[in-house]
């Protein structure tokens, strides 16, 4: 039976509804049955796959677009206070409601899994609620990017599993009172709202104390800061802590990984029991997100070697190593990452799949603040690629920060010994890729902004 539709969010408006969270709840409620409404500040299919399902949906910001009925505006941390949307509930005195708080409300009654880390958590929530689905227990999930189609972010089911990502960026993973939760990785970033690594394990710990009794935690056994928030946690004795990883300690311990091509082939020790399945999506940090979504299932009761099986029916999520097509011999592939860490594992499994041709990147920063902190790092991550080509930064939500550009990025990558240049007009790209590309190269286009959108071009470029 379908959990009821909280009152309060029985007519919700949502400002920025084709956000990547917020369109997952305005999906979720819109298929239990809430009249559901909103604004995005450009028409996209995300847009239209809500219309499909009853939604209304405004391109522009307004305060006519706030029906007279709405029982709530739901909004994310990246609204301004100056929305004419929010001015115009605060004025009527409509509830406001922030994104985590919405999603946690969709959660009651149900066996949530919370998935965080600074990095992964996109495609281990996929894994889960791929592998879930295909075995039959029918979850709802909640994810930060794509499946299959615009809108296949999110979904209600009719199982009692509810599967999420779970955001540390503005502390919103504070709300969630999950069953099991997965950490994969605890590092600085989001340099906006945390000022040290003190402040990280602070914040995640609290996301660990928010852990139901009798509940599990699911961590990394490999990743130092995942090893530091482990020890600062162990005097929780109320939740069963499982660690996971090649370290010779791990509970659930990697044995090899045989990457094979565009996939990989895992082993992995469980429960005194070897078990080998297929991860078919490329990269050792793949492989891993592959191995905590198996042990968080293990957790709530599901057989490993069912679980296993059904992880290798996970082909990727959008923006994750998406192959976007090939022309001429040329595969281009986007990836979404846009943190040093992120950009190191992806090059290195495309290194790994190139199998001896090279690997060309169109890198678009993203954000000053991330720039200004981790210039040094995107740009020594560069210097796995063959050649790069970096973009100027995609602010977001940010204003300019005197002095920081991607020059620091290529600064840093060519004092490690990168092939690198600037490109400040994103149209030349195509053109300046077909000039470099030949046939054997893999091509990606890096970022978390709007280079995504670069793929098709470059490859109708490559084909003329």
């Amino acid at each position: 039976m379908a959990p009821a539709v909280p009152t309060t969010m029985d007519r919700p408006h949502f400002i920025g509804i084709g956000g990547a969270g917020m369109s997952g709840i305005a999906k979720i409620l819109a298929q239990r049955g809430a009249a559901v409404a909103g604004s995005d500040a450009k028409e996209s299919a995300t847009a239209g796959a809500l219309r499909d399902l009853g939604a209304t949906v405004h391109i522009g910001h307004a305060s006519g677009h706030l029906a007279e009925d709405a029982s709530c505006v739901v909004v994310s941390s990246a609204i301004r206070a100056d929305n004419p949307e929010l001015a115009a509930a605060a004025e009527r005195g409509i509830p406001v409601v922030h994104r985590s708080d919405a999603l946690a409300r969709l959660m009651d009654g149900l066996r949530p899994i919370a998935v965080a880390g600074t990095h992964g958590k996109t495609t281990t929530t996929s894994m889960l609620a791929v592998s879930l689905d295909t075995l039959g227990l029918d979850p709802s999930y909640a994810i930060g990017g794509d499946l299959d189609g615009p809108g296949s972010n999110a979904r209600h089911g009719a199982g009692e599993i509810f599967v999420a990502e779970a955001d540390e960026s503005d502390r919103s993973f504070h709300k969630y009172a999950p069953e099991v939760a997965i950490i994969l990785n605890v590092e600085l970033d989001h340099h906006a709202n945390y000022a040290s690594m003190d402040e990280i394990y602070e914040s995640f710990e609290t996301f660990v104390g928010r852990v139901r009794p009798g509940g599990t935690l699911v961590v990394s056994a490999d990743q130092a800061g995942a090893r530091e928030l482990t020890a600062r946690v162990s005097g929780r004795h109320d939740i069963e802590v499982v660690t996971y990883g090649e370290a010779e300690d791990a509970d659930v311990r990697v044995v090899k990984i045989s990457p094979r091509g565009l996939t990989s082939e895992v082993t992995v020790l469980l429960n005194g029991r070897m078990l080998t399945f297929t991860v078919s999506v490329p990269g050792r940090h793949y492989a891993l997100n592959a191995v905590a979504a198996l042990a968080a299932g293990v957790a709530l009761g599901i057989p490993a070697h069912n679980l296993a099986s059904a992880l290798g029916k996970y082909t990727g999520v959008k923006r994750r190593l998406q192959l976007k097509g090939e022309a001429n011999g040329v595969q281009v592939i986007d990836s979404y990452a846009h943190h040093p860490t992120e950009m190191t594992a992806d090059l290195e499994a495309m290194r790994g799949a190139a199998a001896g041709s090279r690997v060309l990147v169109v890198f678009q920063p993203h954000l000053f603040s991330r720039t200004q902190e981790l210039g040094t790092e995107m740009g020594q991550a560069l210097a796995l690629a063959d050649d790069s080509v970096v973009l100027d930064i995609y602010p977001a939500r940010e204003d300019p920060v005197p002095g920081v550009t991607s020059a620091l990025i290529i600064d840093a990558a060519v004092a490690a010994g990168a092939e690198v240049r600037a490109e400040h007009d994103m149209a030349a790209i195509p053109d300046v890729i077909a000039g470099m590309a030949r046939p054997g190269d893999l091509v990606l286009t890096m970022g978390a902004g709007d280079v995504t959108d670069l793929g098709p071009k470059i490859l109708a470029r490559l084909e003329s």
